[in-house]
């Protein structure tokens, strides 16, 4: 069989598992590309309209192969029946067929078709305050491996300790580790918390555990994903334990770096920014969903903060790292949005000197608030100013690179550009603290001598090239190193 894998990390981290259970279930996941497949299963996406069309497509890809189509993931939850019966060509799961994942593929192996599930409000499956959530009866949280010994596959036994279901798909040196699941946030653009729930963390120790089976596989950049990583905890009755759990990670034998992805500005602490500019191994990076600038657009979005509110956020991590990496994504066009709300997104794009910036245009999603809100914008109109903003990001970008230049950092090493060899100029190809996989920037490391996939490189950037960065590989034996976070 062949499995699919769209969107973001956290989808990522639920194929990994579906993999661990097809695997221990006796099926054989097929690598080579040319070797055709007797069932496709795709781990959709369902974020956005363009999202849910690639899933479409893909779906539609696989079964002109002549292959058994299985749809699951985000767009399989969230449409459930409705898919099933606009796209016949495949089957549709549920979160909670995972569990017995084997079994369903075992049918369509066999013939068999089932009534897809109708879809629900999963946040409706826990109780409303976090605090009653632990122990709660919930169907299957993908990512968090089994809830019960009834859940593990057959022929897996339980183990004394926390068990790690999970099979790498890549051989990459940079690996999500999922800390939670859903949002108890009720954004008017988001239909997120619908289909994948109410917030459930995950328990510090099984992370700990995953980290170092991740080490183990060749992991030595951990990114914690989530729908949101700031409410980690909260559930578990401590709202600080991101910041217990961060040096924690960094700790694990073999792990260089951990990374923190999706944070919401209103609940970054003071304590938080603390860990995470201060703890050898945690990246000073943050990834912060301001989504918009303008108090008015954003109270329009049932989100909090104005540009003020965030430059002093921003003010106050590059106090303690002046060289911090910050990113966000912010989305233009949203119901009556004005001339003004984008200029004052542009004010605040200038000041902010964001080293990644993401530009999305508004688009109704079904059964969300902001569908209903009138002030609708068309199409042409979001797109110029999409193509408005995109603009005037790339240029800051740049010039947040180009500010780089002469900067210290520590590149790990991710793939060999160009090696000859015989003592010649080598170049590696990497990412800084800074840079995170996929949606950030990367650093061309020029080298005098042989580097390693894995290898953390002490360098100091001596271009730019857009976002991307230029650096040489400084020698072992030039004294000081990058120091304390606050002088990276």
């Amino acid at each position: 069989m062949r499995l699919v894998t769209l969107g973001c990390a956290r989808n990522e981290v639920d194929s990994e598992e579906l993999a661990a259970r097809l695997e221990a279930g006796g099926w054989d996941l097929a690598d080579d590309q040319d070797r055709a497949p007797d069932v496709v299963l795709v781990n959709t996406c369902g974020f956005i309209q363009a999202a849910k069309q690639e899933s479409i497509d893909e779906l539609l890809t696989a079964a002109e192969s002549g292959a058994a189509v299985v749809a699951a993931g985000c767009m399989a939850e969230r449409y459930g029946s409705g898919l099933a019966e606009a796209l016949p060509e495949a089957q549709v799961l549920s979160f909670d067929d995972y569990a017995d994942i084997s079994g369903r593929l075992d049918a369509v192996l066999a013939g068999q078709r089932w009534s897809a599930h109708e879809p629900q409000d999963r946040r409706k499956l826990l109780p409303i305050s976090p605090a009653g959530r632990p122990g709660a009866a919930v169907g299957h949280v993908p990512g968090h491996g089994p809830a019960r010994v009834a859940d593990l596959p057959d022929g897996v036994a339980p183990a004394s300790g926390p068990r790690v279901l999970r099979r790498r798909l890549g051989e990459g040196v940079v690996a999500p580790l999922k800390i939670a699941s859903g949002c108890d946030r009720r954004c008017s653009f988001c239909a997120i918390p619908a289909f994948r729930g109410a917030f459930i963390s995950r328990h510090p120790d099984d992370l700990i555990a995953e980290a170092g089976w991740l080490a183990g596989h060749g992991a030595r950049e951990l990114l914690l994903v989530s729908e949101n990583s700031t409410s980690y905890g909260k559930d578990l009755g401590d709202l600080r334990l991101l910041e217990t759990l961060l040096p924690r990670l960094a700790a694990v034998p073999g792990v260089d770096r951990v990374r923190v992805s999706y944070l919401q500005p209103a609940e970054v602490r003071p304590g938080l920014i603390d860990v995470m500019t201060t703890t050898p191994g945690v990246a000073p990076y943050f990834d912060l969903s301001f989504q918009h600038a303008s108090g008015r657009v954003l109270r329009g979005m049932r989100r909090f903060g104005d540009t003020e509110r965030f430059l002093a956020l921003i003010e106050q991590i590059r106090r303690l790292a002046p060289r911090a990496g910050i990113r966000s994504n912010f989305i233009v066009g949203f119901p009556g949005e004005t001339q003004a709300d984008v200029d004052e997104l542009e004010r605040f794009l200038a000041e902010a000197r964001l080293d990644a910036i993401g530009i999305f245009g508004y688009s109704d999603e079904d059964g969300t608030e902001a569908a209903t809100l009138s002030g609708q914008l068309g199409s042409d109109e979001i797109a110029g100013r999409v193509e408005q903003l995109a603009g005037l990001a790339d240029e800051l970008m740049d010039q947040r690179a180009a500010d780089r230049v002469g900067e210290i950092h520590e590149v790990l090493i991710e793939e060999v550009a160009d090696d000859p060899g015989d003592g010649a100029v080598r170049r590696y190809g990497g990412r800084t603290a800074h840079q995170a996989p996929e949606v950030d920037g990367a650093t061309e490391v020029i080298a005098v001598r042989p580097l390693a996939i894995g290898d953390l490189a002490r360098v100091r950037v001596s271009g730019s090239e857009g976002v991307d960065l230029v650096a040489d590989l400084i020698d072992e034996h030039e004294p000081g190193r990058p120091g304390p976070a606050s002088d990276r």
